[in-house]
């Protein structure tokens, strides 16, 4: 694919959301970090779900640990790998506390020392909470970036690396968010939706469905 049809693919995602955010809910730099951590291999209105009754009882480093795996899991019981996301998110919690005065860093090394933080999970912090350009490739942007041909890639770290080499430098800071919205709810897993897609003429898919 040519810059110029990736300039104008970014274009009118930009046009149609100006604005683009997480789907997950947070209010605070902390908040965002624990519900990525929860979002592994989960949707995020699981997680919404969950935090909507964790955060107003919970939402320091402190208060969580205090509750300890323990304490944390009835809440969390309904997101996929609940065990081993608690005991991840109180160690953190720990770490957080001891090294880091509380507060969430803003470097990638050190974000993803923490337990249940992989680069992936420091993409969406790095991007989200502190305005830093990366790009967390998740299940979405890997199938949106191979289809439509934007970064094509056989790894993750592949198309993450292509994508902030071919993204233009103007769109790269929501173009992660972009690609997930896109991929979630237009060109999905199983059967795209061609017909209501904005970029369909720009899409280099070979296999483009006909209905919407």
């Amino acid at each position: 694919m040519n810059k110029e049809k990736r300039y104008e693919i970014f274009s009118r995602l930009r046009d149609q959301n100006p604005n683009p955010t997480t789907e997950l809910d947070y209010n605070s730099t902390f908040e965002l970090l624990i519900s990525v951590i929860l979002s592994a291999q989960a949707t995020d209105v699981s997680v919404n779900k969950a935090t909507a009754k964790l955060y107003p009882v919970a939402n320091t480093p402190e208060a969580i640990y205090k509750l300890g795996v323990k304490g944390l899991t009835p809440y969390i019981k309904t997101i996929g790998l609940f065990n081993s996301k608690a005991e991840n998110v109180i160690k953190t919690c720990k770490i957080l506390m001891d090294q880091y005065g509380s507060e969430v860093p803003g470097e990638r090394a050190a974000l993803e020392s923490l337990p249940g933080v992989g680069r992936k999970t420091a993409n969406v912090v790095l991007n989200t909470a502190f305005g830093q350009p990366a790009m967390a490739v998740d299940t979405h942007i890997f199938r949106m970036s191979n289809r439509t041909r934007i970064a094509p890639g056989k790894t993750v770290l592949e198309v993450e690396k292509k994508l902030m080499r071919n993204v233009p430098k103007e769109f790269l800071l929501d173009a992660h968010h972009w690609l997930i919205l896109h991929g979630r709810y237009v060109c999905t897993a199983r059967k795209p939706r061609c017909g209501a897609c904005i970029i369909e003429d720009l899409c280099e898919f070979k296999d483009k469905t006909e209905y919407d």
